[in-house]
């Protein structure tokens, strides 16, 4: 696959994805709480302007596309479903808070399902440092004065579906040989008819609260803008785990939720207590430990490489 990016791409896609992951959270909260645009027809909106905004990119040449057989890319598609519209389900039911922090959760799924079904051995104190992220999001989980059990249940399903949508990314590109374009190129039309085929079966679609009903010009643009920043946001996270790893990206995104944290108290007037804010400490402890752990091992490597004769 040829040689790994080099720091300042590897800054640029990292700034781009954090940007674009904080925007479309709250631009998806305000659809939902301001607007009631329907949850699983917004998810429907996102999946087409990723297909269609990597049509664009291959007329312009930025990638070229491959030769790949569906039922390789079928898990995939589906695992991509279940994260978008689980996430989605997640933002629209909790605040956005403990949606945030529930996604904290990502990195020790991903680490045992790496670790179960995948043969690889994290060292002790990268283990140790999901002990404080977990029990950080369970204090915030238990004291969130706007606990809503449904909302719950969907950030589990999140959380599980999600861990494996990372692995599997990340797998399939070194498994088939492709760039994060070539892959999303494939996954996001397959993605797109099985939501399209679920979507009137849960959501009007015409009429008022459907996808085609009567929406004012400025709700129109908003969705517009959110599949857009959706594009950034799902080609982001296939070039960042495809150059990096799934825990080293979840481990970025954890840093997200301080902003989003915020930016939900600020526009949405989300209560916090203060058994929740030492839940929030307590996971950005953990996130902490694990980036002074991780860039530590880092440097090993390079001194072992260095020393080589």
């Amino acid at each position: 696959m040829g040689p790994g990016p080099g720091p300042g791409w590897l800054a640029a896609g990292l700034l781009v994805n954090l940007v674009a992951s904080i925007c479309i959270v709250f631009l998806n909260k305000w659809l939902y709480v301001r607007l009631g645009f329907p949850n699983l027809s917004l998810t429907l909106v996102h999946f087409a302007a990723t297909w269609l905004g990597l049509g664009l990119c291959q007329a312009l040449r930025v990638f070229a596309p491959k030769s790949l057989r569906p039922r390789q890319v079928l898990p995939l598609a589906l695992s991509f479903c279940g994260f978008v519209v689980f996430t989605n389900l997640s933002l629209q039911s909790n605040t956005i808070g403990t949606y945030q922090l529930a996604k904290a959760m990502t990195t020790p799924a991903i680490v045992a399902i790496q670790s179960l079904f995948y043969g690889k051995s994290f060292p002790l104190r990268i283990k140790l440092t999901l002990i404080p992220i977990t029990v950080g999001v369970f204090l915030n989980s238990y004291y969130d004065v706007k606990f809503n059990f449904l909302g719950m249940v969907f950030a589990t399903l999140g959380v599980l579906v999600t861990s494996l949508y990372q692995v599997w990314v990340g797998a399939k590109q070194h498994e088939l040989q492709v760039n994060s374009m070539q892959l999303l190129y494939y996954q996001a039309p397959m993605s797109s008819a099985m939501l399209l085929c679920i979507v009137p079966f849960f959501e009007p679609v015409f009429g008022e609260g459907g996808i085609f009903g009567p929406w004012t010009l400025s709700a129109v643009l908003m969705v517009l803008l959110s599949g857009i920043i959706a594009f950034m946001v799902n080609l982001s996270i296939y070039w960042i785990i495809g150059n990096t790893s799934p825990v080293t990206y979840n481990m970025f995104g954890h840093f997200k939720f301080c902003i989003t944290l915020l930016g939900g108290y600020l526009l949405f007037k989300d209560p916090l207590s203060l058994n929740q804010v030492l839940g929030i400490l307590c996971t950005l402890l953990g996130i902490l430990a694990y980036t002074h752990f991780k860039l530590s091992e880092q440097e090993g490597s390079k001194s072992k490489l260095v020393q080589r004769p």
